[in-house]
């Protein structure tokens, strides 16, 4: 059709339209043919840190990113721009702009062509709502009949956030939202005034115009927007000419993708829900993401790590990390490894050494006997495969000592620990045909990296635990009267101790307490750590439960723990003072019952297998040793390990009683001199073990 005669057309047609209002026609049409909004509810679920900045979104069922625009979100510049370009009388006309279609039919009458357009914001939303593949007269007037809908249905500020939804940014980007995630990697609200002239621009033409694709165009674009608003005195030349002047760059970054696991069970749990709220904090979600990221770098490209970051004095799961890599095939990222069973190794230990304290059975200066114990059958082992003999409570947790450990779990019993454990919420499995025994205190039960972080919130909550979780609570939430796990007195009492860990190798020091653990079979690396209020939990090991060959909860896990704490940004807090009447006792004050602990009498040697005898481990029977010599000079002395036997021990060198004895298994020997020399040692039961060595300085350098 001929421009002029198409301008008649049009001309006619508005007449026909208002015809059709006035005759009451349209109520009927309206009726029957009411317009279709079902693409406004098609949006991408989104998933929200506790401030509702964006954490993970997933595309609609179109395959297009689409979000709701929010007006209060918006910059009002941009608004202003964006209506004084498409569309001035906005907020008076009804939806049809008769002084704009009469001037364009006007000048599409006298030039023979198209000058300046005449869709309202109303009109395009209609065309968005429901598009046709030409443009023609019967579209042209399908648009008006929807807009005069669309005012009828909803006001001015839902007709442009509806279009604000829609709008065409070029690929699968719909919305301004959308647009300036994927252009500019921000919110709109935060958009400059060259990114929002250049969004504003993008929609009239928006594969075309794409700065990804076409920045040249883009930018002529962006530019014509300003020189506009310019004119339009919208706003002052020199903004418009700073504006204009800044280079274009706005790649197509890709959405928000972390909390991947947490978003992906969010999204199973509530499919219907398009916008899931959470606990956790994006910029502490960035940093700890990077932690696990950077950890990896260190470790076998199978090997897969998990953290749990939370505020103990609430349960908010502030941070959450399934694994390093979701999309990785060799570490199996697509497993959430904060919600797997896996063996605690001696992660549980501070509970029954609280138990211990709460019962009043030791004090952390009580003496406790580490030494090959078989309790009815169940023989454990310290890691190491040695023993220390006489060693204070203080210090057989900070080493994690594996006898001491179960004797005072048989002191307080292992159905009162389990009990203990389900009063802390969480979810534990025994093995396959396994009753409740002294195996659970050296990880003989399965428990996840989420629920094990949260047992530890009782150590920043007087005993209570905190139940984690990364969903907000409803309002209707009611409190929850779980008695305590330990009562304070225990918790002030593990919680001293632990702040003595020494901090793993190439770590610096921090003011927290941290536990580490081992599974049997080295399947599994742990660390848990705590301030004042912060809970963090650290799981290295494979997904598929195999095993790992030296790795261990204090070299693999405990480094990334400290690295969590020290990256976090947050204000390490201090620990809760001492309870009232509690305080820290010498061996020397203690009262006779509680400087040493003894185990049952049901333990007795008769009761026991043999004990082994003493043997020296190291140096080995027949070896050639060098005598190493300090800066000065000075003869270095010889470390000797011993393994099994009763304590105390006696040491000879050479027939010379050392005045090194007593219930350690690691001395220092500063041999006589050179040549033979033998080394003996004999047990508290008269047992005794030697070993011949010869000893030489070492060659001189050549």
């Amino acid at each position: 059709m001929p421009m002029p005669l198409f301008g008649m057309v049009l001309s006619l047609g508005i007449l026909l339209l208002v015809a059709l209002c006035s005759w009451g026609g349209f109520a009927l049409f309206d009726r029957f043919n009411p317009p279709p909004l079902g693409k406004l509810s098609d949006l991408s679920v989104e998933v929200v840190d506790h401030d509702g900045a964006l954490l993970r979104a997933y595309t609609n069922e179109a395959g297009q990113w689409r979000f709701a625009a929010n007006l209060d979100e918006l910059d009002p510049e941009f608004v202003s721009i964006l209506l004084a370009y498409e569309d001035k009388r906005f907020w008076t006309h009804g939806g049809v702009d008769l002084q704009a279609i009469l001037r364009a039919s006007w000048q599409l009458l006298t030039n023979g062509r198209i000058i300046s357009g005449a869709s309202t914001i109303s009109m395009q939303l209609a065309r968005l709502l429901e598009p046709r593949e030409k443009r023609t007269f019967t579209a042209k007037f399908w648009q008006m009949l929807r807009a005069l809908q669309l005012e009828d249905r909803m006001s001015k500020r839902e007709i442009l956030t509806a279009y604000l939804t829609l709008a065409p940014y070029g690929g699968n980007l719909e919305g301004i939202r959308a647009a300036s995630l994927a252009y500019f990697a921000k919110e709109p609200k935060e958009l400059s005034l060259s990114e929002a002239a250049l969004l504003v621009a993008l929609p009239q033409s928006p594969e075309a115009r794409r700065p990804d694709i076409s920045p040249r165009r883009a930018l002529a674009a962006r530019n014509t927007v300003l020189e506009r608003m310019a004119t339009a005195g919208v706003m002052p030349q020199s903004e418009v000419d700073r504006a204009s002047s800044k280079p274009l760059n706005a790649p197509r970054h890709p959405m928000p993708q972390l909390a991947a696991h947490a978003a992906d069970r969010m999204l199973a749990e509530a499919p219907d829900r398009q916008r899931h709220p959470t606990t956790l904090d994006r910029a502490l979600q960035e940093k700890m993401e990077a932690v696990v990221r950077d950890a990896t770098g260190a470790l076998a490209p199978n090997l897969s790590v998990a953290l749990v970051l939370a505020d103990g004095s609430n349960g908010d799961i502030l941070a959450e990390v399934g694994s390093p890599d979701y999309l990785s095939a060799e570490r199996s990222g697509w497993i959430d490894m904060t919600r797997k069973m896996r063996s605690p190794g001696s992660a549980l230990k501070p509970f029954i050494y609280g138990l211990a304290f709460e019962e009043g059975l030791v004090q952390a200066e009580t003496l406790i006997t580490d030494s090959p114990v078989n309790f009815g059958g169940y023989r454990p082992k310290n890691f190491d495969m040695g023993y220390q003999g006489d060693v204070s409570i203080h210090d057989a947790l900070l080493m994690s000592l594996n006898v001491p450990a179960v004797a005072l779990l048989d002191a307080v019993g292992p159905a009162r620990l389990m009990e203990r454990l389900k009063r802390g919420d969480v979810e534990v499995s025994l093995p396959k045909g396994s009753d409740v025994g002294l195996a659970i205190g050296l990880g003989g039960l399965g428990i996840t990296l989420k629920d094990l972080t949260q047992l530890y919130t009782a150590f920043v909550n007087d005993g209570r635990v905190q139940p984690l979780r990364d969903i907000p609570p409803n309002g209707d939430d009611a409190q929850d009267p779980r008695a305590p796990l330990l009562d304070q007195t225990a918790v002030w009492h593990v919680s001293d101790i632990l702040q003595d860990a020494t901090p793993p190798e190439g770590s610096g020091k921090l003011a927290i307490a941290y536990k580490t653990g081992t599974s049997y079979g080295y399947r599994d690396a742990w660390s848990v750590g705590f301030d004042g209020r912060y809970v963090i939990g650290v799981w290295v090991g494979k997904p598929d439960n195999s095993a790992v060959p030296g790795i261990t909860g204090r070299t693999a896990a405990a480094p990334i723990l400290y690295d969590a704490f020290a990256r976090t940004g947050l204000t390490i807090e201090p620990f809760a003072p001492a309870p009232l009447g509690v305080k820290r006792q010498s061996f020397a004050e203690l009262p006779p019952t509680q400087k040493h602990f003894r185990l049952s009498p049901l333990w007795s040697e008769a009761s026991s297998v043999p004990e082994p005898a003493p043997r020296i481990s190291y140096p080995p029977d027949g070896a050639k040793i060098e005598l190493n010599a300090t800066a000065n000079g000075a003869p270095m002395p010889l470390i000797v390990k011993l393994q099994d036997g009763r304590p105390p021990f006696r040491w000879l060198g050479n027939g010379q009683v050392f005045k090194a004895n007593g219930h350690k298994r690691s001395i220092s020997w500063l041999p006589d001199g050179q040549g033979q020399s033998t080394l003996t040692v004999i047990d508290a039961a008269g047992r005794a073990d030697s070993v011949s060595v010869f000893l030489q300085r070492p060659a001189p350098a050549p």
